[in-house]
C-alpha cells in the first residue's frame, strides 16, 4: 500500500467519523467547527529528529566514565575501604548466591543516583493539582534511611489521567459509594468460581458496545491482561510479529506462549510486510511447515515514543496475508478519536477489522484492570482458557462501577455532553502543549494528537536536574532513562489531561522553557516559528 493511499484513507476515515458526529449533534456551532477540522485534516505527522552525533558520542562517553568509576568504587569497597552497597541476603551461609553482584551493578552505581530526582510520594488525589512529599535519602535508599521531608503542591504532568476521571468527587464517585454498600470492597474469588458477578457482565457488555464489537472479557490487572491471555491465543508452531517498542506485558505474554517471535522496526509497515511475506514463503524453521497462525501485535499509542500505530496500513497487510491483529490500546482508549474510542475511532476504521482489541482501565478511566474485546466465539475461548480467569481474583465491584460510569459519560448515557467535551478538551490541550514546546526549541517525539509527550534530554544527569528544576517551579513529571529507553535517548515524559486548563499549561510551559534554557537542552535544529499558537 502506498503512502498516498494511506493518506487518502486517513482523510476519508476522519471525514466519515466526524460526519457521523455532525449528524448526531447538528448545532450550527458544532457544524462549523467540525467542517473546519475536516478541511484542515492532513496526513499523520510524527516527528523524530535524530540524536545529534556529538550528543550521542558525549552520552556514551559519560556512561563509560560512570561505568569505570563504578568498577573502581566496587573494587575499593572489596578491599575494605567503605561500606559495601552490594545487595545480599542475611543468614545464607553455604547457599549459592541467588543473584550475582554484577546484575545489580548498573542499579547500584548509576540508576539509583539518577532516579532519586523523581522518586517521590503522592499525598492525596493524583489529579491535575496534587501534593508531593519529597524525601532525600543520603544513601540513595540503600539502607532505607530517609533524610528531610517536605511537601509541595505542583501541576501534575506525569500521570495517565487523560480524561481527568481520577477524582474524588462527581458522578463516578457517587455511584461507586452506592456499589460499595451493595457489593463490598472485594470479590475474593476467580471468574471460574464465585467471582463472576452481574456487575462484571454489565461491564463487559458495555465495553463491547462502546468499542462496537460483539463481546469482551475483563481482567483485574492491566499487565496480566496481556501476559496471561496471549498464551491462550498462540502456541508452538505459531508466529508472532511484534513491534520492537511493545510494552513489557506484551513481550512477556509472547514469551510465555511458546510461539516463535519476530520483531519488526517500530511502526514500519514495509519491514512488517517483508517479514510477513518471508514467513509465509519459508514457513517454520527446519521443517518449513506452514505456520499454524500468524499474529501481529502492536500498541495504539506507544507510551515512551508518543507515536500512533499506522492502523489503515496495518489492516491492509492483515487482510492481504490473512494474519490476525492484536492491538494494545492501554494509552489510546479514551485518549484519541472523536468519541474517545481509540485508534479505530481515530482513523474511522471498522473495529471488526481488528481481531483483538485490548486496553486498560488504569489510564483514561481512572480505575484499574484491563479488557480484551472481539468476536463472541473468540472471547468465549479466552474466557474458558485464560489463566487470569482461572487463578486471579476478579475485579472488585467498586472498580467495575467506576469504569461503567465513565463509559456512560463517554457514551452520553448520563444525559450530558461531558464525555465529548473532555475528549475535545484533551485534543485541544495536547496540540497546544506540543506546539508550544516545539516553538521553544525542544525536540519532541510522537504524533501531534498523542497526549504522551516525550521531551528529549539525552543525558541522564540532565534528566535529574530537569525534573528537580520543574519541581522547584511547581511542575511535576517523570524522567525516563535506560533501560526503559536506549542509552542515548533519555527523556522527560509529559502526559496531558483534559482537566488541565490553559493557565496551568502556560505556567508549566514557562517553567519548562526557563529550566530548559538554563541547562541547555533546546537541541532542535528545526525552524522556530514565532507565530502565535491559538489555544
Amino acid at each position: 500500500m502506498t503512502g498516498e493511499l494511506i493518506s487518502n484513507m486517513r482523510v476519508s476515515c476522519i471525514v466519515d467519523s466526524d460526519q457521523h458526529l455532525l449528524n448526531r449533534k447538528p448545532t450550527p456551532e458544532v457544524r462549523r467547527k467540525i467542517k473546519r477540522e475536516i478541511k484542515q485534516t492532513k496526513e499523520i505527522k510524527e516527528e523524530f529528529e535524530e540524536t545529534p552525533l556529538v550528543i550521542a558520542l558525549t552520552v556514551y562517553f559519560c556512561y563509560v566514565v560512570l561505568t569505570i568509576f563504578g568498577h573502581i568504587r566496587d573494587f575499593v569497597r572489596k578491599l575494605g575501604f567503605g561500606k559495601s552497597e552490594e545487595v545480599k541476603e542475611a543468614n545464607r551461609e553455604g547457599y549459592a548466591k541467588l543473584y550475582g553482584s554484577f546484575e545489580s551493578f548498573y542499579t547500584r552505581n548509576i540508576y539509583k543516583r539518577i532516579v532519586q530526582g523523581w522518586n517521590m510520594f503522592v499525598c492525596g488525589v493524583p489529579g491535575v493539582l496534587f501534593k508531593l512529599k519529597i524525601t532525600i535519602s543520603p544513601d540513595f535508599h540503600q539502607n532505607k534511611k530517609f533524610g528531610a521531608e517536605k511537601c509541595l503542591e505542583a501541576i501534575n504532568l506525569g500521570s495517565y489521567n487523560y480524561l481527568g476521571f481520577a477524582e474524588n468527587t462527581g458522578k463516578c464517585t457517587d455511584s461507586v459509594e452506592k456499589v460499595i454498600l451493595n457489593y463490598g470492597n472485594g470479590i475474593c474469588s476467580t471468574h471460574h468460581e464465585l467471582g463472576n458477578l452481574d456487575i462484571h457482565r454489565k461491564l463487559e457488555s458495555l465495553v463491547a458496545e462502546f468499542l462496537g464489537v460483539e463481546d469482551s472479557i475483563t481482567v483485574g490487572m492491566g499487565f496480566a491482561t496481556n501476559s496471561t491471555n496471549i498464551p491462550t491465543l498462540v502456541s508452538k508452531g505459531c508466529l508472532i510479529l511484534s513491534d520492537e517498542l511493545n510494552h513489557a506485558s506484551l513481550v512477556l505474554g509472547c514469551r510465555l506462549s511458546g510461539a516463535k517471535i519476530q520483531v519488526y522496526k517500530h511502526n514500519d509497515m514495509k519491514d512488517l510486510e517483508e517479514k510477513v511475506k518471508n514467513a509465509i514463503v519459508e514457513g517454520q524453521p527446519i521443517s518449513h511447515k506452514p505456520w499454524k497462525k500468524i499474529l501481529i501485535i502492536v500498541e495504539g499509542i506507544y507510551s515512551m515514543e508518543g507515536t500512533i500505530v499506522n492502523l489503515p496500513a496495518l489492516i491492509a497487510i492483515k487482510k492481504k496475508y490473512k494474519c490476525y491483529l492484536y492491538i494494545d490500546e492501554a494509552h489510546s482508549i479514551g485518549a484519541i478519536g472523536s468519541k474517545g474510542r481509540g485508534v479505530t475511532d481515530y482513523f474511522g476504521c471498522d473495529p471488526h477489522d481488528v481481531d483483538l482489541l485490548m486496553g486498560t482501565f488504569t489510564k483514561s478511566f481512572g480505575a484499574s484492570g484491563g479488557y480484551i474485546a472481539g468476536s463472541r466465539d473468540l472471547i468465549n475461548h479466552i474466557r474458558t482458557h485464560s489463566h487470569s480467569a482461572s487463578y486471579a481474583t476478579s475485579m472488585s465491584a467498586p472498580v467495575a462501577q467506576q469504569i461503567i460510569m465513565t463509559l456512560k459519560i463517554l457514551m452520553g448515557r448520563d444525559g450530558s455532553t461531558e464525555g465529548v467535551k473532555r475528549v475535545r478538551q484533551l485534543e485541544r490541550n495536547t496540540r497546544y502543549f506540543r506546539r508550544k514546546l516545539k516553538q521553544q526549541g525542544f525536540i519532541i517525539y510522537g504524533n501531534e494528537d498523542s497526549p504522551v509527550v516525550p521531551l528529549m534530554l539525552y543525558f541522564p544527569s540532565k534528566v535529574t536536574v530537569f525534573i528537580q528544576g520543574l519541581l522547584s517551579g511547581g511542575v511535576a513529571t517523570v524522567g525516563v532513562c535506560y533501560p526503559a529507553t536506549t542509552v542515548v535517548t533519555s527523556r522527560a515524559r509529559f502526559c496531558i489531561s483534559a482537566s488541565h486548563t490553559k493557565e496551568m499549561l502556560d505556567k508549566a510551559l514557562n517553567v519548562i522553557g526557563n529550566v530548559g534554557n538554563e541547562i541547555m537542552v533546546t537541541y532542535s535544529k528545526q525552524d522556530r516559528s514565532q507565530t502565535e499558537i491559538i489555544y
